[in-house]
């Protein structure tokens, strides 16, 4: 039998982590929760999981502090909960790796769904929860396609320095848009088609979240981020990637 997906919720009030945990349990996941950062590092300690449910709003180290502390070190899923109309917290959740949010109070039907959503695309990327390593895969492998300073493994969905085979730490989604460029050198693609591209019709067309992903992809890859050569803005069209010559 295939082990239940699990998911840490870290919110401060008692009554959503119960709820949440009972709602999502008696749909088939592995539960735990935590009011806290504290309690959040002891629990990744003892455990590995699929996705990380982050209240944006906590007394002491709020959620975006967690989310920049989960990124850096963990390759988990990150969902923001994020107080209707907090555009700004949205926002910053994507900028510090977030893959997706949902806005309180909530529909627990909509935040299964996009659980549901987010788990897919962590399900590509190999096994979640797993610390970052630097272990390149590189040598003889046919499946890379390189992007600027860096080598994108197709098949291992890992992204790698091509100078010394570190790995670089990267989301589901930006995996998503690196493969979509991948897939469709020199041409412009519009935000409307990396949305689709990426499975991520959630975002709308006019959302940030794909230029805010597109800049941290260009603090990856390109040698100058703020004159990117690799994938560049189109004005009014949307990005273009340009293969480099070997």
């Amino acid at each position: 039998m295939t082990a239940a997906q699990r998911i840490l919720v870290v919110d401060d009030e008692l009554e959503l982590r119960e709820m949440v945990e009972e709602y999502l349990s008696d749909q088939g996941f592995d539960v735990m929760t935590a009011d806290g950062g504290t309690a959040m590092r002891q629990l990744l300690a003892e455990h590995t999981f699929d996705l990380v449910l982050l209240d944006v709003k906590m007394p002491g180290e709020d959620g975006l502090s967690l989310a920049r502390y989960l990124r850096e070190h963990y390759e988990v899923g990150i969902m923001m909960l994020t107080a209707s109309g907090e555009v700004i917290d949205r926002i910053v959740g994507l900028e510090m790796g977030a893959d997706d949010y949902v806005a309180k109070p909530f529909d627990p039907r909509e935040l299964l769904a996009r659980i549901k959503s987010v788990l897919r695309r962590i399900g590509a990327t190999g096994e979640s929860g797993a610390s970052v390593t630097t272990e390149s895969p590189f040598q003889g492998n046919p499946h890379t396609i390189r992007f600027g300073r860096c080598l994108l493994d197709m098949n291992a969905h890992l992204l790698f320095m091509e100078e010394d085979g570190s790995e670089v730490p990267m989301t589901s989604m930006e995996f998503d848009l690196l493969k979509a460029f991948a897939e469709n050198p020199n041409r412009v693609l519009s935000r409307d088609q990396l949305l689709d591209m990426a499975h991520n019709r959630d975002w709308e067309p006019f959302d940030r979240s794909i230029d805010i992903r597109i800049t941290r992809i260009r603090r990856k890859i390109e040698l100058d981020p703020a004159k990117p050569q690799v994938i560049k803005t189109v004005r009014g069209a949307g990005y273009i990637f340009l293969p480099q010559e070997e």
